[in-house]
């Protein structure tokens, strides 16, 4: 593998990077105080063991007390923050990845009740839609103070030993001054472009007084905010050119779009179902007039398209963030000639979706991301080779064989129907979300691979299973939808998951009454949307759709709105009677004092599952721990020892939603964190 462009190096200036890949800058959300402490070192030096060139940390690393971290963000403004940044450096170098850092001030781009409950402050006072804040507009003190904070924080970094920093200007403070539409001052930090420019030029001139000319320093910018009114194409290139001529930098780091609102931030970070990589022509524009060395990231999820912008001198090197938080061992993959190994983003943007609710970054089908300090990517053998029976080829059971087998286990996989998938395979009937496949085909490949025996077209039974004489049963048979959430009429609504599988007709006066809030209540909305049926989705919440988030809920609603679909919130579904050819809905509210009637010809109750576990009660009798989990030993990464029943020949465990429902992740989650210690 030798000859692969994405393996060649890449110098820049006196930094020899050892191939074309990096993840650029991302917030994880693993800060612990604000520092990057054990799990933040963990996680980027699990990518720089793996063969990574470049980590670029931090999304951003915030350099003021006014610019809270509401995504958890680094804080750089504290001194406290260097032996902490020494450590990650020096742990990332000590196998040969370069390491730089991103910084900002967030700008209007968060919360003035966070942190020190400082006003958020902007050239203007326009708020912003996603952080709701409105900002106080900057004065000349202001602009005076931030400068320096920006020059004291790249003083930090390079007393910690990274190899260089670039400045965020894609959202938060540096481009609120380059774009008319967030920028009020007068001279000289407002009108021209030079004079909005004049904030970021006087930022990289302190800091290259701070830190000298040979200190690698670098921007990650929109060349092109696509708003009507905003930063053009033109503006970004003539942007682009004014950064080189100045001297001050030395690579570029190009985005296009705006992240102010949902919306906008999902045409930046494209999902699943939307376009691969839409932004690799316009960086080579970019580079093709500057001559700078140009990076970028944007739905670059597989090594195919990253080889291809390396070849085509569209990039100098490619961001597979996202990619590397599904398999973070993508660069050793390829030099070990393994390619077709490599995990597969699947789009699914877990990862960001939860950064952007409060939570941490997890990849949905790989659980130990995040978790390295006490889930390991490469699983060791176990000691002791034993006999797996594991119950349902979702993904849940599918994790279970794939790890148990990959520990030298002997693992027999049973599944009543004719594929794998379960749920997944449900999603994917979606044309949008037909890359959740990857989940399960990824999965099947690994369990071949390492010699799993599969039986499908086989609902299994206790008899079986007990003839099989298994040491360890995991029961992974999932669950099946509950819709008898109703005072009357259960038996005249369907599910969701009823009108996804196409077992039933599609009504064209539907309601969905949806307070699971998943990805199943929208799509069986788009589907029957798309039929031209007039639709109402109703939650007892006060949003719709929680559990699916903010970018995932973009290409739901673009395709919503335009069949005109209502969407109304506070209200519960209490019965349905039939009166004709019609159904007669009653509509309540859990903050009382509300009846209303519906009139519609289908009612969809999507309200979750409930757990298929006939099996597992079947077993328990028979088995040695009677189905009990020791918690303790499951968090401690411990084996399983509890021992209820002496007759018992074989430990029992349930995982996934044949506990309870729950999603991808947990139920993945649930078999990697059990079957690693088994």
């Amino acid at each position: 593998m030798t000859g692969d462009p994405l393996l060649t190096p890449y110098r820049l200036r006196h930094l020899t990077l050892r191939n074309r890949i990096m993840t650029t800058a991302h917030e994880p959300a693993y800060p612990e105080d604000g520092f990057p402490k054990k799990r933040y070192r963990a996680y980027h030096v699990e990518r720089a063991r793996a063969g990574i060139a470049m980590t670029m940390t931090a999304g951003s690393a915030t350099v003021s007390r006014d610019s809270p971290p509401v995504f958890n963000n680094l804080i750089l403004y504290k001194d406290e923050a260097v032996p902490w940044l020494r450590d990650l450096a020096s742990a990332c170098h000590e196998h040969g990845a370069a390491i730089m850092i991103q910084l900002t001030h967030l700008g209007r781009r968060t919360r003035w009740d966070k942190s020190h409950w400082l006003p958020v402050v902007s050239p203007s006072h326009h708020r912003e839609a996603a952080h709701r804040a409105f900002p106080k507009k900057m004065e000349d003190w202001d602009i005076e103070r931030i400068v320096k904070d920006y020059a004291d924080a790249a003083e930090r970094v390079a007393a910690a030993g990274f190899d260089g920093l670039e400045l965020q200007a894609y959202g938060h403070l540096m481009d609120q001054f380059w774009s008319p539409l967030t920028n009020e001052l007068d001279a000289p930090y407002g009108g021209s472009l030079a004079n909005r420019l004049r904030f970021t030029f006087e930022v990289l001139t302190e800091i290259r007084q701070r830190v000298g000319q040979g200190f690698i320093v670098g921007v990650r910018y929109t060349a092109d905010e696509m708003l009507d009114g905003g930063l053009t194409k033109g503006d970004g290139i003539d942007i682009s050119l004014r950064l080189k001529e100045s001297g001050l930098v030395d690579f570029l780091n190009v985005v296009r779009g705006h992240i102010d609102t949902d919306a906008g931030l999902t045409d930046v970070i494209p999902i699943q179902g939307m376009p691969s990589a839409p932004h690799v022509q316009f960086a080579g524009e970019i580079r093709a007039a500057t001559g700078l060395p140009t990076f970028h990231a944007g739905r670059i999820q597989d090594v195919a398209t990253a080889r291809y912008a390396v070849v085509e001198g569209k990039l100098d090197m490619v961001g597979l963030t996202r990619a590397h938080m599904a398999d973070p061992h993508i660069v050793r993959k390829l030099m070990q000639g393994r390619e077709g190994e490599i995990r597969p983003c699947v789009g699914a943007n877990y990862c960001l979706d939860r950064i952007y609710q409060g939570g941490s970054a997890y990849c949905i089908h790989n659980a130990a991301t995040g978790r390295e300090l006490g889930i390991p990517h490469d699983l060791s053998v176990a000691e002791v080779t034993r006999k797996f029976v594991v119950i349902g080829a979702g993904p849940a059971g599918l994790e279970a064989a794939r790890v148990a087998a990959e520990r030298g286990h002997e693992v027999v996989l049973f599944e009543a129907a004719s594929n794998p998938g379960g749920q997944v395979r449900l999603t994917a009937k979606s044309p949008r979300r037909r890359e959740m496949m990857g989940i399960i085909d990824w999965r099947i490949e690994q369990c071949v691979s390492k010699g799993v025996r599969f039986r499908f077209d086989t609902f299994v039974e206790g008899e079986e299973v007990l003839d099989l004489t298994p040491d360890v049963v995991i029961v992974a048979t999932g669950g099946i939808p509950h819709t008898a959430v109703l005072t009357m009429g259960n038996e005249l609504v369907v599910s969701a998951w009823d009108i996804i599988s196409g077992t039933v007709r599609l009504g064209k006066n539907v309601l969905i009454f949806d307070d699971a809030g998943d990805h199943a209540g929208l799509q069986a909305a788009e589907l029957i949307a798309s039929t031209g049926a007039k639709v109402e989705i109703m939650t007892p919440d006060r949003t719709f759709a929680p559990e699916v988030m903010a970018m995932n809920l973009v290409p739901y609603m673009r395709t919503l709105q335009t069949k005109d679909v209502t969407f109304t919130i506070g209200l519960r579904l209490k019965r349905v009677v039939r009166e004709g050819a019609s159904l007669l809905a009653t509509i309540g509210s859990d903050y009382g004092g509300v009846e209303q009637p519906r009139y519609v010809d289908q009612v969809v109750v999507n309200h979750g599952t409930i757990p298929v576990d006939d099996v597992y009660f079947a077993l328990k009798p028979f088995s040695r721990n009677l189905g009990a989990v020791s918690h303790g030993q499951l968090l401690d990464g411990e084996p399983q020892n509890i021992s209820k029943n002496p007759a018992g020949k074989f430990q029992l465990f349930r995982i996934g939603d044949a506990v309870a429902a729950r999603n991808t992740h947990a139920a993945i989650y649930d078999a990697l964190r059990l079957v690693k210690d088994l």
